[in-house]
């Protein structure tokens, strides 16, 4: 980065937060009571960091596919904070699957309890699956959007991490159609630090995985789907994702 792309970084960093306690804020007398209002408050947030990112840091945002309108099964690749952003904006009524401690961070916390998002104990394990589950099936936004992070957290572009059996087990439990999510947004907004670098940030909504699979063998097909259009997404920025796997692996 350039002493000129760090210092907009940074400013771009800094006015995150502020901005989320202002138009939390200004969501909450509506949020409180209703989930549209709660829902009305993230997408604002969300398409707020989106434009500010592309005249501050040069970050334009592109969505790929078609997101789906009714109940779905959302398996997407999590490479950064902006990728929950372009998905949530994206969709209807989506709400995501997340780790419990968030539900304790001042403004997220409380709008995710708000949209109905299902908070995951992952220190219990097997537990936590069934917890999942349970308040998955138990929610009362039945045609809306479950979205959950198939690796179960943020990976490093073209490092191949493990696809975790939560989505498999919600795939089976819900009977729904599952449309899998390929990224490339963690070449422009890494998971750490406030290095920010001008590209395309992209999402892609890729074909849909019917229900009635078996649970390996759905899982086999959302990696391949996953990896390969998440692949495919980073070599069009110019990032060649087989060099950071090599590493990786020796």
């Amino acid at each position: 980065m350039t002493p000129l792309q760090r210092l907009r970084a940074m400013l771009f960093s800094v006015q995150m937060y502020p901005m989320m306690l202002v138009i939390g804020l200004l969501y909450a007398p509506w949020a409180i009571f209703s989930k549209h209002g709660a829902r009305a408050c993230c997408k604002a947030y969300a398409n707020w960091i989106m434009w500010t990112a592309g005249w501050m840091v040069g970050i334009r945002c592109e969505v790929r596919g078609t997101p789906p309108a009714g109940g779905a099964l959302i398996a997407a690749k999590h490479q950064s904070f902006l990728d929950i952003l372009m998905i949530f904006a994206a969709l209807p009524t989506g709400r995501f699957i997340m780790k419990k401690e968030i539900l304790r961070m001042p403004v997220i916390g409380q709008y995710a309890r708000l949209l109905g998002c299902v908070a995951v104990d992952r220190a219990k394990r097997g537990g936590a699956i069934d917890k999942m589950v349970q308040d998955a099936e138990a929610s009362d936004e039945e045609a809306g959007q479950l979205i959950i992070f198939a690796q179960g957290t943020r990976v490093v572009p073209g490092v191949k991490a493990p696809y975790k059996v939560g989505a498999g087990v919600l795939y089976e439990q819900l009977n729904q159609t599952c449309v899998p999510v390929a990224v490339n947004v963690g070449l422009m907004w890494p998971r750490k630090g406030i290095t920010r670098l001008p590209g395309v940030a992209v999402i892609e909504f890729l074909e849909p995985i019917e229900p009635g699979l078996e649970r390996k063998e759905f899982l086999n097909l959302l990696e391949q789907r996953v990896e390969a259009g998440s692949d495919a997404l980073m070599r069009e920025a110019g990032f060649d994702p087989a060099p950071a796997v090599a590493k990786q692996a020796g």
